[in-house]
């Protein structure tokens, strides 16, 4: 995988030990960073991170960290890939609190969308969020992703039945 960067802001890079640091392992035990995702479901060590980014690469899928120009890792990108169909499934957590809210998500999701439909030369890009997830919907709207279906009262978020928003992206569109 090349590396996809803009050296002013955000660079994704893949996944490497160096990012394997206790402030990472922090972010996914942290009930607020992973408010909205699947993750908030169980506690995280150093043993299942590793195992995980193993699964990721041995798997043929992409795990990528997210880098500030400064190389402060901020963040993950995951892309499950299906290749026989020209698929990913794009996820993104941005774990640093303090970058919150000032567009590094929204590039770094831009910069991960051009080289999977570029580079990897697959067709689709997928995402799907809780619908009240504000931030990661705007990521998909800013994005020029487009509506790709709801699957209704699909998890429970907060003691309450939430729709799972998809949307989509093709190769040579937005992004």
């Amino acid at each position: 995988m090349s590396e996809a960067s803009d050296p002013g802001r955000v660079r994704v890079v893949p996944f490497s030990e160096r990012h394997m640091s206790e402030r990472y392992i922090g972010w996914l035990n942290d009930r607020q960073v992973v408010r909205y995702s699947e993750l908030r479901h169980r506690a995280h060590t150093a043993a299942d991170c590793r195992g995980y980014a193993d699964t990721m690469r041995r798997q043929g899928h992409l795990f990528w960290a997210i880098e500030t120009g400064d190389s402060r890792h901020i963040g993950n990108l995951t892309a499950i890939i299906d290749r026989n169909n020209g698929l990913a499934d794009l996820s993104i957590l941005i774990g640093e609190r303090d970058v919150w809210g000032k567009g590094y998500g929204a590039q770094a999701w831009r910069l991960a969308c051009r080289e999977l439909l570029g580079g990897e030369r697959l067709r689709k890009v997928r995402a799907g969020t809780m619908s009240v997830n504000a931030g990661m919907l705007a990521i998909m709207n800013k994005t020029g992703m487009q509506p790709d279906g709801v699957w209704r009262r699909h998890l429970l978020f907060e003691g309450r039945e939430v729709d799972v928003v998809f949307a989509a992206l093709f190769r040579g569109e937005g992004a």
